[in-house]
């Protein structure tokens, strides 16, 4: 069975090209445009991993992380980070609520699968 990740963002065209990534690397992808979406699939899907934009409306990607990170047994789950931004402070706050990694946008695909192969091992 293929490993599911949830990919939280609120462009559609960023969700597309991960999707078509992901789901091209054999992985099963569910999507949200929002952090509180995101929290919603929760309820129903248990994702092996998050992908999350950091600046989102409704719910940042740090709070999603945080809050994620609260979830029963969701402690450990892998949450990469995929954003325009590159500041150390806000690496360091997304490191602070759990974040296993940072991908900067825009992303090239090989080393998206890279980094995902690598947090799912």
């Amino acid at each position: 069975m293929a490993q599911k990740i949830l990919v939280v963002d609120d462009s559609v065209t960023v969700r597309q090209m991960l999707q078509f990534t992901l789901t091209e690397g054999g992985y099963e992808v569910i999507e949200a445009e929002n952090g509180e979406q995101a929290l919603k699939l929760f309820e129903n899907e248990t994702p092996d991993l998050l992908i999350t934009d950091l600046n989102m409306p409704l719910m940042d990607g740090i709070t999603l992380a945080g809050t994620v990170r609260k979830l029963p047994g969701k402690r450990f789950m892998p949450i990469l980070m995929l954003t325009t931004e590159s500041s150390e402070a806000q690496k360091q706050a997304a490191k602070s609520v759990g974040a296993s990694g940072w991908i900067t946008k825009p992303f090239k695909p090989n080393q998206l699968l890279s980094v995902v192969k690598m947090v799912l091992k």
